[in-house]
């Protein structure tokens, strides 16, 4: 097995802190690591893994870090260069990019550019400006490798599948989330402790929430057409309580291909690392012997309106899928914050996309403006 060179980008978050353990176990070298102002487990994991590099967003938590880590040959660096920086260390040949929302975006591109691996665990960054770094990656010659645990099962079906014309299309799993089977007048008055109240995954509180109101799911079908390069046609989500199938391909033929595994996200993180090859690693195996009945559903996108802006934005193409992702982040602070409902959030996102002007074939400008002007919309509505 290749033993690799990691930067990781957002090191204290839940699949930061995952990949250090699946890179400790693999015996792999991290050679950077960039957190936002966690200062304190930032130190800690630094000490731990001795990297060339660390970076914080926040110039206070890397004046803070320099501090902590004077007495190492660790060097620490603020801001969004800092950040742009670990991306493209030159000793690093793969890029974990585990920062949450659209800050992933510009590091994403830049390890790009450098031609890294990229163990992609920032969906946002293929919702906002999926062609684009599809595009990108192709002339750099940079893999993009899947971590979350639907599209890292996808990429894992399609090995051996030399041609994707014989892919008659992709299944989505979904969990459901704590509230599958509510209607929507029950989830009035839901409270932010029962939203992030996950029944399969232990996860950061934003992605949570959107697994909550399903956004996450419409998120990650967006990133699943850009990264697979297939219509929104060709895609079906199926509601699956159990989170073992964690999703399938069906071929022209009629055969269906699924990925079984414990909900451990460390098999997938490691699987990026590693890809082609499989190794042992520190994910619990599935014991099919104790699995419980599988079963699949319908998803209500009556109920989880936030599914359905999602796939409506997944048709529409150009800016509206950013246009949608910088509302929902907008809305799910608010909400994190105490200043909203929980209903609020799919009618903040709706808000914002009827305000907001979609641009076809946008560059990357037109999509960070999108995405800002969204988050405004959302800011804009809750003061009136």
């Amino acid at each position: 097995m290749r033993r690799r060179t990691l930067s990781i980008l957002g090191s204290t978050g839940s699949i930061g802190r995952q990949a250090l353990e699946v890179a400790a176990a693999g015996g792999h070298r991290v050679a950077a690591l960039t957190v936002a102002k966690q200062v304190e487990l930032a130190e800690t994991q630094a000490r731990q893994v001795q990297p060339v590099l660390v970076a914080a967003a926040d110039q206070r938590a890397a004046s803070d870090l320099r501090v902590r880590l004077a007495d190492t040959s660790i060097r620490v660096v603020g801001g969004e260069d800092g950040i742009l920086e670990a991306a493209s260390l030159s000793e690093v040949d793969t890029v974990v990019t585990a920062i949450v929302g659209v800050a992933g975006l510009s590091p994403t591109l830049t390890a790009i550019d450098g031609g890294k691996r990229i163990a992609l665990a920032n969906k946002e960054t293929l919702v906002c400006a999926g062609e684009l770094v599809m595009a990108r990656a192709k002339e750099k010659g940079a893999d993009i490798v899947p971590v979350d645990s639907e599209h890292s099962a996808i990429f894992q079906c399609l090995q051996g599948c030399a041609n994707r014309g014989e892919v008659r299309r992709l299944i989505l799993t979904a969990s459901g989330g704590p509230f599958f089977g509510k209607r929507r007048e029950e989830l009035a008055q839901v409270t932010r402790t029962q939203a992030l109240q996950h029944p399969n995954w232990v996860m950061g509180a934003k992605i949570t929430i959107d697994s909550a109101t399903l956004m996450n799911k419409g998120l990650e079908f967006i990133e699943a057409m850009r990264l697979f390069e297939v219509s929104p046609q060709r895609i079906q989500i199926v509601v699956h309580r159990e989170s073992i199938v964690h999703s399938m391909v069906e071929f022209e033929d009629g055969a269906i291909l699924a990925q079984l595994g414990s909900a451990d996200m460390r098999m997938p993180i490691q699987y990026a690392l590693t890809w082609p090859e499989r190794v042992a690693g520190p994910a619990k195996p599935l014991d099919m012997l104790s699995c419980p009945p599988l079963t699949f559903q319908r998803p209500d996108l009556e109920t989880f309106r936030c599914l359905g802006l999602a796939l409506e934005c997944a048709e529409r193409g150009g800016t509206a899928t950013a246009i949608l992702n910088g509302a929902n982040e907008a809305a799910v602070a608010l909400f994190l914050e105490g200043k909203i409902s929980f209903l609020d959030i799919p009618n903040l996102v709706e808000g914002a996309l009827k305000q907001t002007a979609v641009v076809e074939h946008p560059a990357l400008d037109d999509i960070l403006e999108a995405d800002q002007t969204a988050r405004q919309a959302v800011w804009s509505a809750i003061k009136q």
